[in-house]
């Protein structure tokens, strides 16, 4: 099958062109770097020519509120058009495990607006719902670090290897369109207080974590669940412990 990798030259876009080229597909990168721009529809019509899925792995250069729903919105408008010109049989697009139980997160809720613009195209589609990657571990812990401390609420985190992502998501992405969603997760669960005390212990890094219930998440508070996926979710294989990218 031709594949479309909407922000293909990214962390997960990179790999999941690699997997499934290996698998025999014909996955092409897309994104500003090679000439096509979902923003302003620039490149569109010409990559989707002949594709029969489209992964969206694209994100937003401002998280700022505003910058990142107009990124969302604009893109997936100008990325759903295109396909339905093109003919394009399958959406995947890449979203968060518990985007709708804070929906007052800026960035949540720019997900779910596109989640909506997808849900409502017309165009067969999947979601893949996805905890924190392992990737933006050391990120987290900056976000979260209030003078010289990093402030971890005592709750439920279940992060994933972007491998693990990548892989998932090319196995939905050559399937049927289940027009719903799918959540994936690392195979462990975690306090994140704990999970992050332990990370920043291994990177030899002298910052206190403080457990704290009032600990922000890019500006959220976090209840128990708030980013682990419910039952039935599909466990990636990678644990944090054995991962090489740390």
């Amino acid at each position: 099958m031709k594949i479309v990798v909407i922000g293909g030259t990214g962390l997960i876009g990179s790999k999941l062109v690699a997997k499934l080229t290996e698998h025999g597909h014909e996955a092409v990168a897309a994104s500003p770097n090679t000439g096509v721009d979902t923003l302003t529809g620039e490149g569109l019509a010409e990559v989707l020519e002949g594709a029969q899925v489209v992964i969206d792995v694209s994100n937003s250069p401002s998280f700022e509120r505003a910058a990142v729903l107009r990124f969302f919105e604009t893109s997936t408008r100008n990325l759903l058009a295109a396909e339905a010109k093109a003919g394009v049989g399958h959406h995947v697009a890449v979203s968060i495990v518990g985007t709708e139980r804070m929906p007052e997160n800026g960035y949540f809720a720019a997900k779910i607006a596109q989640e909506q613009l997808i849900e409502k195209s017309g165009i067969p589609f999947s979601l893949v719902h996805s905890t924190q990657f392992f990737e933006f571990t050391r990120g987290i812990a900056d976000e979260a670090t209030v003078d010289g401390k990093v402030h971890m609420a005592p709750v439920l985190f279940q992060p994933i290897a972007g491998d693990d992502v990548a892989k998932a998501v090319g196995r939905t992405a050559v399937g049927s369109p289940l027009n719903g969603r799918i959540e994936i997760a690392g195979p462990e669960q975690y306090r994140m207080d704990e999970f992050f005390r332990k990370a920043l212990a291994a990177w030899g890094d002298q910052r206190e974590v403080v457990t704290d219930p009032h600990g922000r998440y890019f500006g959220s508070e976090l209840s128990e669940r708030s980013l682990v996926p419910d039952d039935g979710a599909v466990l990636g294989e990678i644990h944090y412990r054995d991962w090489s990218g740390k």
